[in-house]
């Protein structure tokens, strides 16, 4: 990659490099690499035991459990493989919330652009979906010529009024085709139903599924106290309001709303990580990569 990323900070990677992006699930990649694949293979990582059959390759019979049982079995091992990384960044209007340069959309540029040179750096595949004033469309593939052309195109992301991430997220249950982790970088306000549909469509198609919800303080507390016109960024009419009227409806209503992305973590398996938008970026990546180290035995 030539010339300086927007949202790319050098301090912030050599922070993080020493880490690794690991999948929760079996991976099918298309090269040997780091992560858990569901086919037999011959790494290093014992599986189990099976039968053997003629034809299969004798080297790997295990004469400990014939001269136990005497019958041959064969030795199968944990194929590793390479990642598919899917970043799916929201296009909707809201994605423009805050100061120019450190909007919402921003944030999430910031998240994916390190999270996808890391999985390049280890060899993984990195792909790109958003849907936004153009619709960007990018299969998983390794190098870094093909980082590039991810990169630029998020850079180029420019928001449009109406919520488009509920299409987005079914779009890409339809046509990512091999098992792939994909992470999601959206403020989530869809409706707790619909998008628990969404998310489960992907966990139907076998896809390890992680969400960035991110969200400023204010959208939370409301501590606004002087009246004001609110601005509908997905398309709305401009609403004049009174805080000190509206603000205990206002948080009863958020309380029940992150109540009900609990349930859909729970009942999906979604790794979900809610982020204020004045927390460190690299700080929330560094919880986010050591809570998905493998732990000890499990595979």
């Amino acid at each position: 990659m030539d010339g300086k990323r927007p949202f790319l900070d050098p301090t912030v990677l050599a922070r993080l490099l020493p880490l690794q992006l690991h999948a929760r699930h079996a991976m099918l990649g298309s090269v040997s690499g780091k992560h858990r694949s569901p086919v037999r293979g011959s790494s290093l990582e014992f599986a189990q035991y099976r039968k053997y059959v003629p034809g299969d390759d004798t080297r790997r019979l295990d004469w400990r459990t014939w001269g136990r049982s005497d019958r041959f079995y064969i030795k199968e091992f944990e194929a590793d493989t390479n990642l598919r990384l899917c970043l799916l960044i929201d296009g909707s209007g809201s994605m423009d919330f805050g100061p120019s340069g450190a909007t919402r959309l921003d944030y999430a540029r910031r998240l994916a652009s390190t999270l996808g040179y890391l999985a390049a750096q280890q060899g993984d595949a990195v792909g790109l979906w958003s849907m936004a004033e153009k619709e960007i469309d990018i299969p998983a593939r390794r190098g870094a010529a093909h980082l590039g052309l991810v990169l630029d195109q998020m850079e180029g992301i420019r928001p449009i009024g109406g919520t488009t991430l509920l299409t987005a997220l079914h779009e890409a249950a339809e046509q990512i085709r091999q098992r792939a982790l994909v992470i999601i970088f959206s403020d989530l306000f869809v409706p707790p139903a619909e998008l628990k549909q969404a998310i489960q469509h992907l966990r139907f198609r076998k896809h390890d599924v992680a969400a960035f919800h991110l969200l400023d303080e204010s959208e939370i507390t409301f501590e606004f106290d002087q009246p004001a016109r609110f601005i509908d960024m997905e398309g709305g009419d401009p609403v004049l309001a009174d805080p000190s009227i509206i603000a205990r409806n206002y948080r009863r209503a958020v309380k029940q709303y992150l109540t009900d992305l609990d349930e859909i973590v729970r009942t999906t398996g979604v790794d979900y990580h809610r982020v204020k938008l004045h927390e460190r970026y690299d700080d929330v990546l560094v919880r986010f990569l050591l809570g998905r180290v493998p732990k000890r035995g499990a595979r």
